[in-house]
């Protein structure tokens, strides 16, 4: 086991405090900080406390795959399969889905070809995987995710009482299924300017009165996020199309599952996220980045869904285990309690264990190593019986590991 430094990544949506107070420093941060990637991702891999010295956790996975990975080096390759991140959102993320394992491959293999460079802003595939992710609320987490069931969102646009927004609403009530979605946000997405520009401020009108008008308001917060987007991204036919969605509010401690072609914008909130090793992003607007709506259209899966909320399964050994189809990963959370005695992190390698709340100290064969909040342990598959105790107080621990047999 050794410590383990995140790789910080300061996007525009970023907070300037959430990341710094998690991990002790001074508030608020120079740049807005967004993500805390630990993992072995090429494009920014976590880096490894070797001594005096810090070796890429990418290097060192890749100097020894049989002694860091163990047997899942057999499934997997020499690579780890899984990225863990501590995500920051002040702001909201972009309008986006993630690719099957098949449109990755041919995607990747399409833009290698035309010479696009893995690192340019206009690249789609950065590699040639596919991206199921989960996301776990260190606090309260606000997302939009899936397509609504059509006949509730019929219900809003006629709620929102806008004339210009008749003629989607029946064009969606005649078929209320995922033709209907897909043509209705497609439609959408694609609005010229000139059209665009006279049905969305019309649109946010409509969303203003509904929110002012007396009596329940069933539609309230899917409302008021539509009239939030739009401040921040003024024009953006996303706006639009986030009102196709399901708005959930995760509580600390749920998680959401995010599975291929499921398009969703994360709008707020702090939470532990883990996906496949991976950074392939379709995005379809809501953001300054490169956008490619065909390929968006692509890979989306227009089915509507209820995503459920995943609330955590108690496991043997006391951890709080996140069950998901994903065989690249597998996210356990321990909350330690003062003066308890030691767990054992059984599934821990190969694998990180992530502090998120007070200060832990791992165990092992007489050495100890101690991980303090927002900072991590990578843990290799020739470890075996790492204990965790909370020092000082209560504690909250994450083990992400390889996916298991469910």
């Amino acid at each position: 086991m050794q410590e383990l430094v995140g790789a910080l990544r300061s996007y525009a949506w970023g907070s300037r405090t959430a990341l710094a107070q998690l991990c002790g420093r001074p508030v608020p941060s120079a740049h807005p900080e967004a993500e805390l990637w630990f993992g072995a991702h090429p494009a920014d891999p976590a880096r490894v406390k070797d001594g005096d010295g810090r070796r890429s956790l990418l290097d060192v996975v890749s100097a020894d795959p049989v002694r860091e990975l163990g047997a899942v080096a057999d499934t997997f390759g020499a690579r780890l399969p899984f990225l863990l991140k501590i995500l920051a959102a002040e702001e909201p993320l972009s309008l986006q889905a993630h690719p099957s394992s098949a449109q990755a491959r041919v995607g990747f293999e399409r833009e290698n070809r035309s010479g696009i460079p893995v690192d340019s802003p206009l690249r789609n595939y950065r590699d040639d995987s596919h991206k199921p992710e989960l996301v776990v609320a260190l606090d309260r987490f606000e997302a939009l995710a899936g397509f609504r069931d059509p006949h509730r969102t019929v219900e809003l646009l006629r709620a929102l009482a806008v004339p210009g927004l008749d003629v989607y609403a029946e064009l969606l009530a005649a078929q209320p299924d995922s033709a209907g979605l897909r043509t209705l946000f497609t439609t959408w997405i694609t609005l010229p300017a000139a059209a665009l520009s006279t049905l969305l401020p019309a649109v946010l009108e409509g969303c203003v009165r509904y929110l002012s008008g007396k009596g329940p308001r069933e539609f309230s917060a899917e409302v008021r996020t539509a009239l939030e987007l739009a401040e921040v991204y003024p024009g953006d036919a996303g706006v639009l199309a986030a009102l196709l969605l399901n708005r959930l509010t995760l509580e600390p401690g749920q998680g959401l599952y995010l599975d291929a072609g499921n398009l969703h914008a994360y709008l707020h909130g702090v939470g532990v996220e883990i996906m496949a090793n991976s950074d392939n992003v379709l995005r379809g607007g809501l953001t300054p980045k490169h956008v490619d709506v065909p390929e968006l259209l692509r890979v989306l899966d227009f089915e509507p869904i209820d995503l459920p909320v995943i609330e955590p399964e108690l496991d043997p050994d006391g951890g709080a285990r996140y069950r998901t189809p994903a065989p690249e990963f597998a996210l356990c959370r321990f909350d330690l309690t003062a003066d308890a005695e030691p767990i054992v992190l059984a599934d821990a390698g190969p694998g990180i264990v992530l502090c998120t709340a007070g200060t832990v100290e791992l165990s092992q064969d007489g050495r100890t190593l101690t991980v303090e909040c927002g900072s991590a342990a990578w843990i290799s598959a020739a470890d075996s019986e790492i204990k965790a105790r909370a020092v000082g107080g209560a504690a909250q621990l994450f083990s992400a590991c390889v996916g298991r047999e469910n």
